[in-house]
C-alpha cells in the first residue's frame, strides 16, 4: 500500500509498507468478518455461556456460533473454560486483545453514524 494523496479535507495517509498493508488487511478482514463483532459484544455484555451468546444474536446458527468461537479462541479473542461440573459447563469469556478489539472499532461506529447508515442513505 503507498501514501495516497487525498482531497484536501481528507488527511493524508502515512505510507504503509508491505508488511504493514498485509498485517491491516488480515486484522480488518478478522474484524469485518460476519458475526465477530456481534459475538465479541455479546461476550462483553455479560454472555458466558453458549445458549447466553446465542440469544443475543439474532439470526446465527449454532453451527456458525460454534466455528465463530473456535475461529475467536484460535486468534486469542476469546477464551473457553471448561468447568467440571455435572453436565460440564463451558464459558467463553474476551480475551484482553478482544476487549482492545471492542474499543478500536468504537470510532469505526462513531464514523458510520456521522458519515450515515446504510438505513438512511436506502431511505
Amino acid at each position: 500500500m503507498k501514501t495516497v494523496s487525498a482531497p484536501h479535507s481528507t488527511p493524508q495517509l502515512h505510507a504503509i509498507d508491505d508488511d504493514e498493508c498485509r498485517l491491516f488487511r488480515e486484522a480488518s478482514e478478522l474484524a469485518g468478518r460476519k458475526w465477530t463483532a456481534a459475538i465479541l459484544l455479546a461476550l462483553a455484555r455479560g454472555a458466558e455461556r453458549f445458549s447466553e451468546i446465542h440469544t443475543s444474536i439474532d439470526g446465527i446458527s449454532d453451527r456458525l456460533l460454534a466455528a465463530r468461537l473456535r475461529e475467536l479462541e484460535a486468534q486469542g479473542l476469546v477464551t473457553r473454560t471448561v468447568v467440571p461440573s455435572t453436565p460440564v459447563q463451558i464459558r467463553y469469556g474476551l480475551t484482553q486483545s478482544g476487549g482492545e478489539l471492542i474499543t478500536i472499532l468504537q470510532p469505526l461506529v462513531r464514523w458510520a453514524k456521522r458519515s450515515g447508515s446504510r438505513d438512511e442513505a436506502d431511505a
